[in-house]
């Protein structure tokens, strides 16, 4: 569990340096978008920052999944 939560916190880091680049780069940026979800439209946001998100949530959420899946081959 130890190794687990270690390796998930690597990838913490690395995706909030991603993220506070991210909000970094974009402050100029005047190119919005809205995105419709289920009929329901979100604020205007910079398009970047929509692609830069999506992104980086793919990053967390694939780091995590393939470390369940390497500790549940390697239970030591």
């Amino acid at each position: 569990m130890k190794k687990f939560i270690i390796s998930n916190f690597n990838s913490i880091l690395v995706n909030l340096f991603l993220i506070t680049f991210l909000l970094l780069s974009i402050q100029n940026n005047h190119e919005k978008k809205i995105i419709r979800i289920f009929n329901l439209e979100t604020i205007e946001l910079p398009f970047s920052f929509i692609l830069g998100s999506s992104f980086i949530a793919g990053s967390y959420c694939g780091s995590v999944i393939f470390s369940i899946i390497k500790f549940k081959k390697n239970p030591t």
